[in-house]
């Protein structure tokens, strides 16, 4: 199952040619995650994953330009990998808002959990593991 985010590209989102630029597609893709990870996450309990997760692996194919129009473009995430201490989210992203338009990107994040106290990368906890894999079985 696929965590749906609808995400507006800006004008200042794009480069020279009018489309979406590279640096400018990787925020929104964060942007789709957070109110899962951080929002979702924090309603139900789960206190230190919204304090600190770092991305540790970024990959992003692009298969069309995506061009910013006054609209929404679809962003679906996934749940590719759990391990103990980190977990990777797969992204399909459609050059519009249904789920019918050409899919323009494709990514995967590995994140991991980090204690900002201790400045150092931490385990998932059990809650942390079963909101992440309920939250993706409900989407």
């Amino acid at each position: 199952m696929s965590y749906i985010s609808l995400i507006r590209p800006r004008w200042s989102d794009m480069d020279v040619y009018g489309h979406v630029n590279h640096a400018n597609l990787v925020t929104l893709l964060e942007e789709a995650r957070i109110p899962l990870l951080f929002g979702d996450a924090v309603r139900a309990g789960l206190t230190e994953l919204p304090k600190g997760i770092v991305v540790v692996k970024l990959a992003v194919h692009y298969r069309s330009p995506i061009v910013v129009s006054d609209q929404d473009i679809r962003v679906e995430i996934s749940l590719k990998d759990l391990k103990h201490a980190s977990f990777t989210l797969g992204y399909r992203v459609h050059s519009g808002p249904a789920e019918a338009d050409k899919v323009a990107v494709t990514a995967e994040t590995v994140l991991a959990p980090f204690d900002t106290g201790s400045e150092r990368p931490r385990r998932l906890t059990e809650d942390e593991r079963a909101f992440l894999e309920k939250g993706f079985a409900d989407a």
